[in-house]
């Protein structure tokens, strides 16, 4: 479980609220809240996207419910929004796909996305991010004992891609310049992909190196069976999704990550989601890699600027 907000973490999401004045008796009157601040203040709740098969980041237990390690960290950020409107938030959970999530958070039917979603210059002209919270790439999954060993093994075979995500895109151009011939097989979500690899209806299944390992080791005698192969596609840091245009939820958001980025919390969820036991008993076995340990470490140095 996600242990409670710090102290500290709490004045921090207190930033929009204004100061007391040096000789004052009383606290000043807040600033008026804006933006996802003040629906979720009227509504007396916040609606949090999540994915059903994205694991370890947002997929579901055996009884249904949300969790990962972007869903904790979707939790702290509801935390620190508690204590910037002043009272308890009940949590909305609205499921999502790769090719609805956007749409989710521009409509307001979701407040926050909490999944493997790529941040990139394309996204960020339609909705915010915050900071990286993971970093990924595109890599391929096999059927052990395949010829594909990487993207030149797959001209003219059939790759499954999870519709709406930048991997579908990388597969696409990747076919393009080097002339490939692939036949794309666009899929709802990584579960119907994966499954067209398991069936035989597709050579290889491309999408983000982490969702493939966590696939597998859902998978009953997966790692005796499929594999992931090749060199990296793409680069793909991940962050939680909001609305753009909303300053005050932007600083929120940015202050609790480096907050959280500074107390290791990031780094302890980490280690919960990626390097022990699952709550649904598998066990991923991945460290964390040189470049997100380098990413925390930088924002966490930014904390309180």
């Amino acid at each position: 479980m996600l242990r409670p907000l710090r102290p500290w973490l709490m004045l921090a999401a207190l930033a929009p609220w204004a100061p007391l004045a040096a000789n004052a008796q009383a606290p000043a009157a807040p600033v008026a809240l804006t933006g996802t601040l003040a629906k979720v203040h009227q509504k007396g709740e916040v609606a949090l996207a999540y994915r059903q098969s994205s694991v370890p980041f947002s997929y579901l237990d055996a009884q249904g419910k949300p969790i990962g390690y972007s869903i904790e960290l979707c939790k702290a950020v509801v935390h620190a929004m508690e204590a910037t409107v002043h009272k308890p938030l009940t949590i909305r959970w609205v499921p999502v796909t790769s090719a609805t999530r956007m749409e989710a958070i521009t409509s307001g039917q979701a407040d926050l996305e909490c999944g493997s979603t790529t941040s990139n210059k394309e996204r960020q002209q339609t909705v915010a991010f915050s900071p990286t919270f993971f970093v990924s790439g595109t890599k391929l999954l096999v059927k052990k004992g395949s010829p594909v060993r990487d993207y030149t093994g797959l001209a003219g075979k059939k790759v499954a891609v999870t519709a709406g995500t930048t991997n579908e895109k990388t597969m696409r151009d990747l076919s393009a310049r080097f002339q490939l011939n692939l036949q794309i097989l666009p899929m709802r979500d990584h579960a119907e992909s994966f499954a067209q690899v398991t069936s035989g209806a597709a050579d290889a299944f491309a999408t983000d190196d982490v969702l493939l390992y966590g696939l597998v080791a859902q998978t009953p005698g997966g790692r005796e069976q499929y594999a992931v192969v090749g060199d990296f596609l793409s680069y793909d840091p991940y962050g939680v999704m909001y609305r753009k245009g909303d300053a005050p939820m932007a600083q929120l958001v940015t202050e609790t990550f480096q907050a959280l980025a500074a107390d290791r919390e990031i780094e302890r969820q980490y280690n919960r989601w990626f390097l022990k036991k699952l709550p649904t008993g598998q066990t991923l076995g991945l460290p964390m890699s040189p470049q997100l340990k380098i990413i925390l470490e930088s924002l966490a140095a930014t904390q309180g600027e």
